[in-house]
């Protein structure tokens, strides 16, 4: 019989010095609970916070009933790292899944590296890591029980939670968990073989559904504290600043509690972290605090408030001439070189050059920016949905000037994220009221808040030229305009680098009053959606075939000769023979109109085909097709959902998105004037993943930038228009059908 009495002694850092965990780069925690045998955990469920528990490592606790306690550092931000993550380990450790708990961890820079939620690497960077935690436990378990049986542990096996030897006899964790505790960490403990998984490569459900779908609190909008009052700002329009304001309306409303400006301490945090004004106005700002959002949100609305204009106002007609003339001008750094294209240009049979252009956009997450903060004596507590938390808490450090180990920070599950909730601009601004007020406070955006004073999607314009000789591809320029900063360093070694011998990057850029930052797939969120639009159109004046001249391309590059090539040129061989097939390339009625793209960014490779079909004179997205190489699919359910959602973001953004700005405002303050896609418009997405057992790379961002060419390549073949410009319907006349020409 086996029991699952537990307690041990191995500290956190003794393990972390013990083992090679660190090497991935990313240490992750999780809560597996209850590795022991099946039907240990009985309904009703544990009350985990009644267990007892002790240190097992720097991962896992586990409990005198055998209960196991992994903590998860990573910001969920809906891209299910903390059912994936727990996944892996639990895996390795062998563990039956329905055994296993999961919890968010806090903010522990002592413990984990990387606890972020950004660039499609949390799978990547954890993966090794996550695996040797979870063998390295479960090895340790086995080698406890052999020694009590006085046997060798190659004679034992363990399979959820129970660990049996060569005579039959068997042993739960739970019973040699406190010995296991005591033995030194095994280094180079062998892993599974993907043939060997029972849980990764199952499809299964989000650890969090059943408090998300019956509305328990998880997210920083469901975060409350004793005596806590809501906070609501007024925040100067874009280049202007704070001269005076009028309160006396605001003050006799109900509910209102105070009303004081901030600002003295960000100012002074910014001489020393210039950046910081970077993501948050340094003027000063009017905050309300009232015992409800409502409450505070309306006396806010309620004051009059007189700015004073710092920088001149900008417009996105000025923004608009203002790229153009960068592309038209010589002043631009080169992010990769090869070749001559002036020469090659100069030598080419026919030449294309075509300007793509896009907007700014918000991130129109669906939980508004919200952050809670206490400032005390003894600490400042932060409560919230972060992706960068480990950043955020030094920034309030600076901000507040105490010590990094006076901030504890807590994360909560986010209700969106898309790139907006790296910059921690509202946990911030919550420190500071938080630290003026001496309350505990919560500092809830309005959708006006964030749409008026958010950090954009920065509108970019592309200008990409080739050049052809005797059929063939022999130059090619991409130059890129943009607000504020320009495609970061590996962006310019994305296909089609090293396939065309003369290519070269290019970028300029404008600095703004305007706020910009990361966006779902920074930059590749439009670049793709240009460069396959170009490609599609290089190959009609070519006169070859456009699956083709990709594959053709593909066939020049040779990684093993050139380090800098970020891409696999048989993997992406691979996804375009797949989709090819899937989507029914070429092979469709002739009302269906498709259009193809391929491309790789966020270490994965994608195809994707756009399926458009004519309804009352219109066209109309119909279908998606979608193949993805990202290595072992860890959880096959959260990964069609990954896919499928960013190809309808792509879809949506690249047909209605559109934010434009007027003497320093947005036009736009909420949905009833801001386009997204709406549910009837959305294709339907056929997923394929390719099987091919390398290690896992990034899934939530890769299917989107694709999303946007498929279905600009589509519209031309239902149209014969190309598009140039998203959002596509800024330009209704070029999705109109031709009429057909009536014979007789």
């Amino acid at each position: 019989m086996s029991t699952n009495t537990i307690h041990n002694s191995l500290s956190r850092r003794s393990f972390l010095r013990n083992s090679s965990l660190a090497g991935g780069g990313l240490l992750i925690g999780f809560n597996l609970f209850q590795a022991c045998k099946p039907k240990v955990i009985q309904e009703p469920a544990i009350d985990l916070a009644s267990l007892d528990y002790n240190d097992f490592n720097a991962f896992i606790k586990i409990a005198d009933n055998g209960a196991v306690t992994i903590f998860s550092p990573n910001p969920e931000v809906g891209q299910n790292v903390k059912t994936s993550m727990p996944m892996i380990i639990a895996e390795e450790l062998d563990v039956a899944w329905k055994d296993v708990y999961v919890e968010q961890g806090i903010l522990d820079a002592n413990n984990y590296t990387r606890q972020v939620a950004g660039g499609s690497q949390s799978i990547r960077f954890g993966w090794d890591a996550l695996r040797q935690t979870g063998a390295a436990a479960k090895q340790m378990l086995v080698s406890a029980a052999a020694a009590r049986w006085g046997v060798d542990p190659s004679e034992c096996t363990a399979s959820e939670g129970v660990i049996t030897n060569a005579a039959g006899e068997t042993l739960g964790y739970g019973d040699v968990v406190k010995e296991a505790a005591q033995l030194e960490v095994p280094e180079d403990v062998p892993l599974k073989k993907p043939s060997e998984y029972k849980i990764m490569g199952k499809p299964t459900p989000n650890v969090d559904i059943d408090k998300i779908i019956t509305g328990k609190p998880l997210y920083g909008m469901d975060y409350k504290a004793e005596g806590m009052v809501y906070a609501s700002v007024l925040r100067p329009p874009f280049g202007q600043k704070l001269v005076s304001y009028d309160d006396s309306e605001a003050r006799a409303m109900s509910g209102v509690v105070d009303i004081f400006t901030i600002g003295d301490k960000l100012r002074a945090f910014a001489e020393t972290t210039p950046r910081i004004t970077n993501i948050i106005s340094d003027s000063d700002k009017v905050v309300v605090l009232a015992n409800s959002t409502w409450e505070a949100m309306k006396a806010k609305n309620a004051i009059k408030a007189e700015w004073e204009e710092v920088t001149k106002p900008e417009s996105t007609e000025e923004h608009d001439k203002i790229l153009t003339d960068l592309l038209d001008g010589n002043k631009f750094d080169t992010r990769r070189s090869d070749g001559n294209i002036t020469k090659a240009f100069a030598e080419a049979d026919q030449i294309l050059e075509r300007t793509y252009e896009s907007p700014f956009l918000p991130h129109s997450c669906m939980e508004p920016m919200n952050f809670f903060a206490h400032v005390t004596d003894e600490k400042v507590h932060l409560v919230g949905p972060i992706q960068t938390p480990e950043g955020t808490a030094g920034f309030v450090s600076g901000l507040l000037g105490r010590d990094a180990e006076d901030i504890h920070l807590e994360m909560t599950r986010i209700g969106g994220g898309f790139g907006r909730r790296l910059y921690g601009n509202f946990a911030i601004e919550a420190a500071e009221i938080a630290d003026k007020s001496k309350k505990p406070i919560k500092l809830v955006y309005s959708r006006e808040d964030d749409m008026e004073d958010g950090i954009y999607r920065m509108s970019i314009k592309y200008r990409i030229k080739a050049g052809v000789k005797d059929g063939k591809v022999t130059a090619y320029h991409l130059k890129e305009a943009a607000i504020n900063s320009n495609m970061y360093g590996l962006v310019p070694n994305f296909f089609p680098a090293g396939a065309i011998e003369n290519y070269q990057v290019d970028t300029a850029s404008y600095q703004s009053n305007i706020t910009t930052g990361a966006w779902r797939a920074p930059y590749t969120n439009f670049l793709a959606s240009a460069e396959q639009s170009f490609f599609d159109e290089l190959a009609e004046l070519m006169e070859v075939d456009k699956i083709q001249l990709r594959l053709d391309l593909l066939d020049n590059v040779k990684p093993e000769e050139d380090e800098s090539i970020q891409y696999s040129p048989e993997r992406m061989k691979e996804v375009i023979l797949t989709a090819v097939e899937k989507s029914g390339w070429g092979k469709k009625p002739d009302n269906v109109y498709q259009g193809f793209v391929n491309y790789y960014c966020h270490n994965s490779h994608v195809a994707e085909v756009a399926d458009v079909e004519i309804e009352n004179g219109e066209p109309v997205i119909k279908k998606i097709t979608c193949v993805v190489d990202c290595g072992i699919v860890v959880n096959p359910l959260a990964a069609k959902n990954l896919v499928e959602g960013g190809v309808l973001d792509g879809v949506g953004h690249s047909m209605y998105s559109e934010l434009t700005f007027k003497d320093g405002k947005p036009t736009a303050t909420n949905f009833d004037s801001y386009r997204l896609l709406r549910m009837k418009e959305a294709p339907i997405v056929e997923t394929y993943f390719i099987d091919n057992g390398l290690s896992p790379t990034g899934l939530g961002e890769p299917t989107l930038p694709p999303a946007g060419g498929a279905v600009s390549n589509a519209m031309k073949a239902a149209t014969g228009n190309r598009l140039y410009e998203q959002p596509f319907t800024k330009t209704p006349e070029l999705l109109k059908v031709p009429e057909k020409e009536i014979i007789g």
